[in-house]
C-alpha cells in the first residue's frame, strides 16, 4: 500500500490500472494452468477407460466359461492334415463344427492375449507372453491364473471391493463363440444355393434346383461343448 499513490487523478488513475494489468495477469496465468491441468487429466482419464475397456474384454474372452473344456486348442486347420497321416491314412479330416469352434476360440484367445501385452501390467504382460509362446510351441494352454490378475487388476481400478478370499472359484477359460453367426451364415448359404440351383434347373433339369450347397463348418455351433 505505501507504493500507491493518490496524491493526485493522474496517480489515482495510473494506480488503477496497474492493479488491473496484474489482475488480469494472474487471472489469464491462471486460467491457462487450469485448462492444462483439466486437458491432462481428460487425456489421462481417457488413456485409463480405453485401457479398462480393451482389458475388461479380454477377461471376458479369457475367462467367459466355468464349465466344459477349459484350455485352448492351438491346432491349425493345416496340422489337421499331418495328423491324421500319422494316426490313420486313411482318416477323414476333422472339418466338423466342433473343430471350427476350437479354432474360432483360438484365434478370440490370442486377439485377447495381444491386447494384453499391449495395454496389461507387467505381470499380465508376462503371462499373456507365456501364453502366447505355449501356444506358439504346440502346446495347449489355461488361462485361469491370467484371468485372476486381470480380475484383481480391473477390480481395483474400478475401486471395487476386492474378492472375499474366502470364496472358491471354478477354473475359468475360454468363453465359447455363439452360435448366431454360424447360424446366419448356414441359412444364408442354403437360400443362396437354392435360388443358384433354380437358375439351372431349366438347362440342367430340375433335379438340381432346390439343394443349395451346404458347408458343414456353418451348422449351428450352439450345440457343440467344448
Amino acid at each position: 500500500m505505501r507504493s500507491l499513490d493518490f496524491s493526485s487523478w493522474h496517480s489515482v488513475l495510473a494506480t488503477v490500472i496497474g492493479l488491473a494489468l496484474f489482475t488480469l495477469i494472474g487471472v489469464g496465468v491462471r486460467l491457462v494452468m487450469m485448462l492444462t491441468i483439466q486437458q491432462r487429466r481428460e487425456r489421462f482419464n481417457r488413456q485409463i477407460n480405453e485401457r479398462l475397456r480393451v482389458l475388461i474384454a479380454a477377461y471376458k474372452t479369457l475367462g467367459g466359461s466355468f464349465t466344459g473344456t477349459l484350455s485352448v486348442d492351438p491346432t491349425h486347420r493345416r496340422d489337421l492334415k499331418p495328423r491324421a497321416d500319422t494316426a490313420d491314412e486313411h482318416a477323414p479330416l476333422d472339418i466338423s463344427g466342433n473343430s471350427d469352434r476350437s479354432r474360432r476360440i483360438r484365434d478370440a484367445v490370442e486377439a485377447a492375449l495381444s491386447d494384453v501385452i499391449l495395454l496389461g501390467t507387467g505381470e499380465q504382460v508376462r503371462m499373456a507372453v507365456q501364453a502366447a509362446t505355449e501356444l506358439a510351441e504346440g502346446r495347449a494352454i489355461h488361462t485361469h491364473d491370467l484371468v485372476v490378475a486381470l480380475r484383481n487388476f480391473i477390480r481395483k481400478a474400478l475401486d471395487l471391493d476386492p474378492v472375499p478370499s474366502d470364496l472358491l472359484f471354478p477354473k475359468q477359460g475360454p468363453a465359447r463363440p455363439s452360435g448366431s453367426g454360424g447360424r446366419e451364415k448356414g441359412e444364408g448359404g442354403k437360400d443362396g444355393g437354392g435360388k443358384a440351383g433354380g437358375a439351372g434347373g431349366g438347362d440342367m433339369g430340375g433335379g438340381m434346383g432346390g439343394g443349395g450347397i451346404t458347408d458343414s463348418n456353418t451348422e449351428p455351433l450352439s450345440g457343440h461343448h467344448s
